[in-house]
């Protein structure tokens, strides 16, 4: 079977399980000919599981106009701040502190980020964690 040809790449970050046709998705789907409803039934779908947080989605469009996509998982400072319980970061991240993370609570979130990130052990992956939480303005904790 031969390879179909890639016309388009596009990536959208969109609520898991609650996709609609509205921007930003629908006008990128709709420029890259893809037919809307479809796309949108079958992300909710495969996003179920990850209802109330917002994923990433690549979506390649081949020339035939048929498609694929891929989702990645939940981003790595919306898991910090559920967490936490935070609403959002810190302000003024190098000077005012929005508040403190573990080490342990960082390794717990690692083991759910495992796949998405590039490291090869939880320890590793909770030390780039331990990099986005304190880009948040968090303290990182031993």
């Amino acid at each position: 079977m031969a390879k179909k040809k890639v016309t388009k790449q596009i990536k959208v970050k969109i609520m898991a399980g609650a996709a609609t046709p509205a921007p930003p998705l629908g006008p990128a789907l709709g420029q890259a000919g893809i037919n809307i409803a479809e796309f949108v039934k079958k992300f909710n779908d495969a996003t179920a599981d990850k209802k109330g947080s917002k994923v990433i989605a690549k979506i390649k469009v081949f020339e035939d106009r048929s498609y694929e996509f891929k989702t990645g998982g939940v981003q790595a400072t919306e898991l910090i701040l559920k967490e936490l319980g935070l609403t959002k970061g810190s302000t003024k991240p190098g000077s005012i502190k929005a508040g403190k993370i573990s080490m342990d609570q960082l390794k717990k979130l690692a083991e759910m980020k495992m796949s998405d990130l590039n490291a090869n052990t939880v320890e590793q992956a909770a030390k780039v964690l331990a990099g986005s939480a304190r880009s948040m303005g968090l303290e990182v904790v031993a």
